[in-house]
């Protein structure tokens, strides 16, 4: 699961209307914290709707090599039979993580504070990541980690044999960051406090305390203090993954940007600290509606419908913001280039440190395809062309991102001219029905060599 085979390049080109209903998968973030805490319960956790992409499905193959049994009980269904708190076993063998930052950087937390070593790598793309941002706090706990030059993998964790609780600011908005030092927290004795800056995904700390934890959540002059209560015995739950913000801004996105366009997407989770890209989409003038808002599970759901919106204008996108939609400013950008004036996006520098560069990835993509797009270490401004006057004609460089793969195919769907990318392989990570589901509402994307 390293590496992704033979690149598979694919080209997108305008067609008719984009119409009919998307059933996007399940959420990836949620889906990855429930195979987690399943496997830290004690009994038999059942799971519907979950993603099973590649980096969810390397998850599923991580909690089995730390003793959990993870069984595949039909589509999207599966079960955990849990090992709990502090009863993972020793991994026999390296974990492969694949392309998952969020898996190996959670699965590094879950171990942390357990007497055990296991060993981590992944494909090409998820190597050059940097893994200092969560070994430098697990540390704290007691944890040793030996990786590559730059805390890059492959990198083997020795587990806090007496961990310590911790008191830890987060250094940047990450809920990977923060999420690690929660699931550490969870084996180790007396109040683990996360501090962040400013709130990112909360997926986390709601389904910790659904499992059963004791934990707390303030807003106070330092900022948003999570305290968590070490050691206690998570009980098993029937988890319904709701289905992903994420991989819903793809067929809605493209119904914005393709003339004629009405396309519905049932059953997206609306959590607040993910909802970023819609709440500014709907700033820009984009016809999307929520209809039968509801809530499940304890997150917010609603079906989200999106039209051909020819009158969409550029925005400043507040930093503050960002937390909420980090993964969707590649998308995003491909829609700024068919509004009218500039999009600016602010306090981004987190996408440099992702699959790729996302902000260099989207600026040399755009560019080839006739956008013109200022960059800065921490920021991106894409000048908007109009719905017509995006040119296209180009091939993108993917670099083994599936979000810059598919935000590049959107653009085709529009733009004067055929877009490509170079490999649309990476795709399969978080989106494996991409492909077939946009086809379904009458995209032209087609696979350009084997």
């Amino acid at each position: 699961m390293s590496g992704h085979g033979n690149p598979i390049p694919m080209t997108s080109r305008k067609a008719g209307p984009l119409t009919g209903e998307a059933h996007v998968p399940g959420d990836k973030s949620i889906s990855h914290r429930s195979l987690l805490l399943g496997a830290m319960a004690v009994g038999e956790t059942r799971i519907t709707g979950l993603l099973e992409g590649e980096d969810v499905l390397a998850t599923a193959a991580a909690m089995r090599a730390f003793g959990a049994e993870v069984e595949r009980t039909g589509e999207g269904a599966w079960s955990v039979h849990g090992v709990g708190v502090g009863g993972f076993a020793e991994p026999e063998d390296v974990i492969d993580c694949g392309n998952a930052g969020t898996g190996v950087r959670l699965i590094m937390g879950c171990m942390a504070t357990s007497p055990i070593t296991a060993t981590f790598t992944g494909d090409a793309s998820l190597r050059s990541r940097p893994m200092g941002r969560v070994t430098d706090p697990i540390a704290l706990f007691g944890a040793q980690s030996h990786g590559r030059t730059g805390g890059r993998l492959p990198m083997t964790v020795v587990g806090a044999k007496a961990p310590v609780p911790v008191r830890y600011r987060t250094p940047m908005a990450s809920a990977q960051v923060k999420s690690a030092v929660l699931l550490a927290g969870l084996n180790a004795p007396g109040e683990t406090v996360v501090i962040e800056a400013e709130a990112t995904r909360d997926h986390t700390e709601r389904m910790l305390a659904g499992f059963g934890a004791e934990l707390t959540v303030e807003d106070s002059d330092e900022g948003r203090v999570i305290t968590l209560v070490g050691q206690p015995e998570l009980g098993p739950q029937t988890i319904a993954v709701p289905r992903d913000p994420s991989s819903a801004a793809f067929p809605v996105c493209a119904a914005l940007i393709v003339p004629g366009s009405d396309v519905l997407v049932p059953n997206i989770g609306l959590n607040p600290t993910r909802a970023g890209l819609f709440t500014t989409l709907r700033e820009m003038g984009a016809d999307l509606t929520y209809e039968n808002e509801r809530e499940e599970g304890g997150e917010p759901v609603a079906d989200l419908r999106a039209r051909f919106s020819p009158d969409m204008r550029g925005v400043r996108v507040p930093e503050e913001r960002a937390a909420s939609m980090i993964d969707e400013y590649p998308v995003l950008s491909v829609v700024a280039a068919f509004a009218t004036g500039k999009t600016e996006m602010v306090g981004v520098k987190e996408l440099r440190v992702k699959e790729s560069d996302r902000i260099d990835a989207m600026a040399r993509g755009l560019e080839a395809g006739g956008v013109t797009v200022e960059e800065g270490e921490d920021f991106m401004v894409v000048h908007g062309m109009g719905p017509d006057g995006v040119p296209g004609g180009a091939t993108a460089a993917a670099r083994l991102d599936h979000r810059i793969a598919m935000s590049f195919l959107v653009m085709g769907l529009a733009a004067q001219a055929p877009m490509s990318v170079d490999d649309g392989a990476p795709i399969a990570t978080s989106f494996p029905i991409f492909e077939p589901l946009m086809s379904g509402l009458g995209a032209e994307i087609t696979r350009t060599g084997a």
